[in-house]
């Protein structure tokens, strides 16, 4: 299996396809399989690299508090493996927070950066106080947490059309020992604005938004979106904090071809 070494400690990554290199970075508690039918739809004309952050999935937790930054740079250390210095960065949550700072780190390795369901804001001081809740709960009563939070993460029409994911995500959580995913939690609440990285970025940047999503409010965008000097908006009805499951044939066509163009391929629009 495909593991990198990153500050002594096991990061595993998948890689499929050939072609240009897309990065998929998944949210919290998740890992890279939630980027399965992406990666097996973008074979044929990509190469998808799937990362497991630090203390996700079959990754190894590597410190108490998993900044942006440091996951950043497990995700450089992977590329480097690859041998790939471009890419086009998709992250979803989380992973966008990650894409983030890696824009901010190494933005010559970046093509293209979709922001699924995540923002350039800080967390607010009541934002703050909420992950300390979350937390505390977590240290009392994980599979308590996981149960309440994974479901709350879809629209509320789309919680019985979308039970086996569910079913699956809370899996997928549980398997994760309550360190990492506090240690995730406390990267979180730590990470800074990242603002100036939408002014600053060369490279196209888009937004995919739920307009149900309970997580972060489609209104939060409006600062944001006018800052690139190239953004794209995809806004979703009926939607709420994972359009990678709840509207995939759309989310999956949309990024298809933000990439082509962000890599100057033969786009179909």
């Amino acid at each position: 299996m495909p593991f990198v070494n990153f500050q002594s400690r096991p990061i595993f990554y998948d890689n499929r396809g050939l072609g240009p290199a897309i990065v998929f970075l998944h949210g919290l508690m998740e890992s890279h399989e939630i980027w399965n039918s992406f990666a097996n739809s973008f074979s044929d004309e990509f190469q998808s690299i799937l990362v497991d952050l630090p203390g996700h999935g079959q990754s190894a937790t590597i410190a108490p508090v998993h900044t942006m930054e440091l996951m950043a740079d497990c995700v450089k250390t992977s590329l480097d493996e690859l041998h790939i210095q471009e890419c086009v960065l998709v992250g979803h949550s989380m992973g966008g927070y990650v894409s983030l700072s890696f824009a901010d780190k190494f933005p010559e390795y970046v093509k293209g950066l979709v922001l699924f369901h995540s923002s350039a804001l800080p967390d607010s001081e009541e934002g703050r106080k909420n992950r300390q809740r979350t937390i505390e709960f977590i240290q009392q009563n994980k599979l308590g947490f996981i149960l309440q939070f994974i479901p709350s993460l879809f629209a509320a029409g789309n919680t019985e059309i979308y039970q086996m994911e569910i079913q699956m995500l809370v899996k997928m959580a549980s398997a994760m020992a309550p360190d990492a995913i506090i240690a995730a939690q406390r990267g979180m609440m730590e990470r800074p604005s990242y603002l100036n990285v939408l002014s600053k970025i060369q490279a196209p940047v888009l937004f995919i938004i739920g307009k149900q999503d309970s997580r972060i409010s489609a209104e939060s965008y409006f600062s944001q979106i006018f800052l690139p000097s190239h953004a794209e908006t995809l806004i979703l009805e009926n939607v709420g904090h994972n359009g990678h499951i709840e509207a995939f044939p759309i989310t999956s066509a949309v990024v298809r071809h933000f990439a082509q163009r962000a890599f100057e391929l033969n786009s179909t629009i």
